[in-house]
């Protein structure tokens, strides 16, 4: 394997758990972060504390809050700020980048305001291309990926070879297996809407409802993503894959998910603001709730599940009665396409 220097922004716990993939295959990966503290704990210490505890990390990783520093000759830009930061980190990086280097991003969720997806998010501000961009998704919880558990994850860009370059990139035979996607569309939408579906299943849980309740609310919240991926022009049998199903079911069954963990603490009555200062990092389904609930009215696509979130974490709504919302919808057929024909031509 050709060994890179590649430039990781941001040092959360997905940028730093990817760092070490990228350190493990050989690579010389430089961490951005803004904070001087936590630059010096991952030099000096090995650790990133504050997002991983406990784990070590290997020597191929060092830390910057130099952009410049960061970004300079590296072969490769790996973007893992959140949603709401990441036009301006990339308008930073767009100083330094050079102009041949293979941009990745993983983050999941949309541009509050513009409701643009990542990848067009940085075609914008690195001058680029879109069908440049990469973008990296799937089932893989930080926590276990700075483990070397065993992790399955796909890269998607318009240009094959941009997807292969960052396949190359991450993969290897002890514990990362990465596939290639040219469904950009879908596997963005698909890891941004399977966060509501997790603060769903966190209500779920933190209600006492059961794993009934939670298999119903995965299954009919990935209908939710699928309905809008292919009216956004997905191809729907990415939704059938890691960035869609395989995802999903990660977020929505741990509680190594942020998203689980917010919902659960919403079904004890805790206020919003209160559960977002208690978990003190980003919960992106909060976010994707609004951008999604904006977007399903845009592309006229039905997502009750958005809807009753949106209503949980925006308007007062109690989650009980969300529930009962959801229940006591009007009957209708499981396949769209038998709902939509009359009975006449389905008999």
């Amino acid at each position: 394997m050709e060994h890179k220097k590649v430039a990781v922004i941001v040092a959360g716990s997905w940028g730093t758990a990817l760092s070490r993939v990228l350190a493990d295959n050989g690579h010389l990966v430089k961490l951005w972060t803004r904070n001087e503290a936590q630059a010096d704990q991952i030099n000096v210490e090995r650790r990133n504390e504050k997002f991983l505890p406990g784990a070590i990390l290997p020597e191929g990783i060092t830390a910057t809050t130099d952009m410049a520093e960061a970004v300079k000759d590296a072969e490769a830009v790996l973007f893992v700020a959140p949603s709401s930061a990441m036009r301006d980190v990339a308008r930073q990086v767009a100083k330094y980048i050079h102009k041949d280097a293979l941009v990745i991003h993983a983050t999941k969720g949309f541009e509050s305001e513009s409701l643009k997806r990542m990848s067009t998010v940085l075609a914008e501000e690195l001058h680029l291309p879109e069908e440049q961009i990469v973008v990296l998704s799937g089932p893989s919880h930080a926590e276990e990926v700075i483990n070397r558990h065993p992790t399955t994850v796909v890269v998607a860009s318009e240009q094959l070879s941009c997807a292969e370059a960052a396949q190359d990139l991450f993969m290897n035979d002890a514990y990362f297996r990465v596939y290639t996607n040219p469904d950009v569309i879908g596997v963005e939408t698909a890891g941004a809407i399977k966060n509501i579906i997790a603060l769903g299943a966190g209500l779920s849980d933190g209600l006492g409802f059961g794993d009934n309740a939670k298999a119903a609310l995965i299954t009919r919240g990935l209908a939710e993503i699928a309905r809008l991926g292919a009216a956004m022009g997905a191809n729907p049998l990415t939704f059938a894959g890691l960035a869609g199903v395989g995802d999903l079911i990660v977020t929505c069954t741990s509680q190594h998910s942020r998203n689980w963990r917010a919902g659960s603490m919403l079904a004890q009555g805790l206020p919003l603001n209160e559960v977002l200062e208690r978990m003190g990092m980003v919960v992106e389904g909060v976010r994707t709730t609004k951008a999604a609930h904006v977007l399903s009215d845009q592309y006229h696509v039905e997502m009750p599940i958005t809807d009753q979130l949106y209503a949980v974490l925006f308007e007062g709504l109690s989650p009980e009665k969300a529930v009962g919302a959801l229940m006591g919808r009007v009957r209708t057929h499981e396949i769209e396409e038998i709902a939509s024909a009359s009975r006449e031509e389905w008999l």
